[in-house]
Parts: C-alpha cells; structure tokens; sequence
C-alpha cells in the first residue's frame, strides 16, 4: 500500500489486524528497505501507530536492507511525536543488520537521547538481531577475561 501512497488501505489492514489480535500486542513490520524513502518510512509509521500498533519494527530482518540509523531516526522521531499527540507510546524494534554490541550501543543511544530512559525497557525497545548475541558474549568474555573466545564457543556463531 505505501509505494501506491494508499495510506487508507494501509489504516484498514493495520486496524484489522488490531482488531483480530484483541488484547494481544500488535507489532507492524514496515520492511523499510522497500519503502524508497525517509518521507514513506515516516507515513508507515503514522499510519501504523494511528492504527493501533503497539510497536513498530523496520524490517523481518531477512529483506536485502534492515535497520538502517537514519530510518531508525525517523521512525523513532514518530513514535516521540505520536506519543506527544496521543499520550499513548509505542515500542520500537530495529531488526537486521545489528550484529555487533557496538551497533547496538548506537541504537541504544539513539532511543536514550530522542525517548529517554524509559524506552530502554524490554516492553518498549527490542533488539530483531540474533547474531548479536555471540558479540555480546564476546564482549563480555574480553571484559572479564582480557581476551576474546572463539565465535564457535557460543551458541549462536
């Protein structure tokens, strides 16, 4: 619907799903790599949110492009705005492209600095990045040990 600019038709099955789901937490893939532009990734989200889309995620993690910082900007620049219009505040999870603790610090900082804090909770931020644990192990060794282990020691090389 995005790349037709059918923001109604995008609502109606967003708003559908709402409805299917009940009481269950509603996640909207945006997949943003396919949406061309930062002005179509700040629509989808609108248009989501407006919806009911308790969190709004960039991307399966599978597509040719993922989380990306500037659409992770847009979007979490949205998600601010929309909780300043609605009171309401939707959770964000950037997927793909994540597999090291320093991207992920950069995500981090971005949620800190454009939500606070508050974001930085489970409910409200998530990682869609299963490679990046095995960094994190990682990393964490090197801090107790002085060295890094090798990627095959952990669970998810």
């Amino acid at each position: 619907h995005v790349l037709q600019r059918d923001w109604a038709a995008l609502y109606a099955e967003m708003q559908a799903f709402r409805a299917a789901c009940g009481d269950a937490h509603v996640k909207a893939i945006l997949a943003t790599g396919e949406l061309q532009t930062l002005d179509n990734v700040a629509r989808a989200s609108w248009v989501c949110m407006l919806a009911g889309a308790d969190f709004i995620k960039t991307s399966t993690g599978k597509e040719g492009v993922n989380a990306t910082p500037e659409v992770s900007l847009v979007m979490v620049r949205a998600i601010r705005d929309y909780l300043a219009l609605s009171g309401f505040k939707v959770g964000y999870k950037p997927a793909g492209g994540i597999s090291s603790a320093k991207a992920a610090l950069q995500y981090l900082s971005l949620m800190k600095e454009e939500l606070g804090d508050e974001w930085l909770t489970p409910g409200l931020f998530r990682f869609g990045a299963s490679s990046l644990l095995t960094d994190i192990e990682r990393q964490l060794e090197h801090f107790v040990t002085g060295r890094y282990s090798a990627a095959h020691r952990h669970a998810m090389p």
